[in-house]
Parts: C-alpha cells; structure tokens; sequence
C-alpha cells in the first residue's frame, strides 16, 4: 500500500480486547514480552524483553529519554466547596501552568482552587485546547507536588499502583513529564550494564511527555490533526556522538517514539545537531526519516499519533501484522504492557 493511501484514520483504529490493557507493570522489568518486528525481512519473532541483545551489535547506539514524570494531578475545592481536579501538563512561566481541569464547565475564568498545605490557584483563562491557564500561590510548587499530587496514570489504567516509581524509567533524571516514556520502562539497570558491555553506547535525551501523548487524533485525514508541543533537550555531546556513529555507519536505535521524535526534530541527512526548545513535529506516512535506524516501542492506543508515526516507521502492512499477531498472541498492551523493537 502507498503512503499517499495512508492518511485516513480508519486505518488506525482497531478493536482490542480490554482484558489485554496492562493494569500494572511485570516484574522484573526485563520480564515483559519482545516482539521483533524485522522488516528487511518481513519477519515477527517474538523473545523477552531481557535477550533484546541477542538483536544489537557492538557499537550499536541506544538513544534513552531520562524525563521524569512529576505527580501532576491535583485535587483541590471551588469556592462553592465543590471538588475539582486539575492535571498539570507545563509550567509556562512562574507558578503559571497549562493545565485540564474537570469538571471543565464550572472552571471559570477568574475562579480561585484551594489545594492543601495553604496552597491556591486562580484560573487566568481559557486555552484553544479546552485546558486552563491556572496561577499558583506561592508561585513554586514543585516540592508541594512531590507531597501532594498523584501520578499520573492514563485514563485505561483503572487502579493505582502500589510503587509510583513502577511508572517511571530507571534512568529517569530530568522532572517534567505528565507521562512516562512508557518503551523504557523495560529497561532495568543490569540490563543496560549488559549491553554496554557488549559494546552498546547508551545516551541520553531529555523529551518532557505531554498533551500530545494523551490526544487521539479525530479527524478523518491524519495529516490534519493539530499536534501539541512539548520541551526537547538534546546535549551537544549527545549530538556529536550520534553524528559520529551515523558517520561511521552504526546504528541509531531510538527507545521510544519521543526519543525518535527529538532526534528527528534535531536532524538534517548527514548530522544531529544540539536542541534545546519545543517541537511540534509530526510524523505520518509520507515522512523520510533521518536520524534513526531502529525502534523499541510499546503497543498504542487506536488513533494515537504514535500508532501512525510506528505504522510510517515500520510500514504500515508489517505494523499492521505485528499487531493482529500481538492481539492473537495475548499480549499485554499499551504503557503497562509488553513492547516491540523495530529493525
């Protein structure tokens, strides 16, 4: 099938049975289920996700997201005494967030939210997406969160879970995400001492997950959903290297759809350059991709964008096969669930 027959969200959209939406992560992480999805020669294999270096070659470059998920739901009173919840999503200036609110109709503009420990929050206005521009007394909430919020679990993740760093990478560092790079959840410290030691280079890119992780795309021709912009930081170390290895013919593996869409967003054809700033990049079918050779990934959610941005990578029929075989097979889906590498 062309990519110019690729754009129609039907496409993406597929039935899954609920009994297979991960509700809690395996452990050890390393534990969870690897589908080897290989497209030179058109071929699904499926091992666990800690022989993933029986698929990669000394020299091999292993490019990992290291955001943190903050607690960035919050629970707070309307000035009527009514309960209202506000999920942060970016800090846009000083004590200033972007943030979704619910219920949504009876934020309005001007309206104070009391939270606990003294602090409030008055809602400045209304953004294009349906969210709320909200300011908080004092200004710096970051320690209040860490003590007051909640993690963030997407909305098919219908319990908490009993650890919340279960719901973060082993190597996460940088504060600022709204969701975990869900593909490096696998990844336990052993294993990422393995593969160096068979010659993998590991490195590190900050993409801090949000709004645009929770979209789905809903309208009919994919290339006109509105994507959000998120916060990318690629070092300039962290650009060289991967200059060098694409110059010496090694390959970029991307752990993750964010950490390929910042590569990508900081690619020409012969380099990767140093990025700090936001990126609203898109990918869909008909995009040629620059920076990166190989994904690991987990299973997403029908008419998400990063449905469509695995189907260009993988080839839409593959993908397409990799999941019918997934479903059949009894995996466990989305960010709880198992994953895929794409080579």
């Amino acid at each position: 099938m062309e990519d110019k027959g690729l754009h129609s969200l039907k496409l993406y959209d597929y039935v899954l049975p609920p009994e297979l939406i991960a509700q809690k992560p395996v452990m050890p992480r390393d534990s969870s289920r690897l589908l080897i999805v290989d497209r030179r020669l058109n071929r699904i294999e499926e091992t666990v996700f800690g022989r993933i270096g029986d698929f990669l070659n000394p020299g091999d470059v292993l490019v990992l997201n290291d955001t943190k998920v903050i607690n960035a739901r919050l629970f707070g009173k309307r000035s009527t005494g009514a309960k209202i919840e506000a999920f942060l999503l970016n800090e846009v200036e000083r004590g200033v967030w972007h943030a979704l609110v619910n219920p949504a109709k009876r934020a309005r503009v001007g309206e104070r939210i009391d939270f606990q420990k003294g602090v409030s929050a008055v809602i400045k206005e209304r953004t294009l997406d349906g969210g709320r521009l909200i300011e908080f007394t004092p200004p710096d909430i970051r320690e209040f969160l860490s003590e007051i919020g909640e993690v963030p679990l997407p909305p098919y993740i219908k319990s908490a879970i009993d650890d919340p760093q279960k719901y973060q990478t082993v190597y996460a560092q940088k504060d600022g995400a709204v969701a975990a790079p869900t593909a490096g959840l696998h990844f336990t410290p052993g294993l990422l001492v393995q593969l160096q030691q068979k010659g993998v280079e590991v490195l590190h890119l900050t993409l801090h997950c949000g709004l645009a992780t929770f979209r789905p795309v809903k309208v009919d021709d994919v290339r006109e959903h509105p994507m959000s912009k998120e916060w990318v930081e690629i070092s300039a170390e962290c650009a060289k290297k991967i200059t060098k290895a694409r110059g010496q013919g090694r390959r970029v593996i991307a752990v993750g759809t964010t950490s390929l869409r910042s590569l990508e967003s900081a690619a020409s054809m012969d380099a990767v350059m140093p990025f700090e700033g936001e990126t609203g990049i898109y990918i869909y079918p008909g995009y040629q991709f620059k920076a990166v050779d190989a994904l690991v990934t987990n299973f997403h959610t029908p008419c998400s964008t990063n449905l469509v941005l695995v189907s260009t990578f993988g080839g839409y029929e593959l993908i397409h096969k990799a999941y019918q075989y997934a479903i059949e097979r009894r995996f466990r889906f989305f960010s709880f669930g198992d994953a895929m590498f794409i080579l």
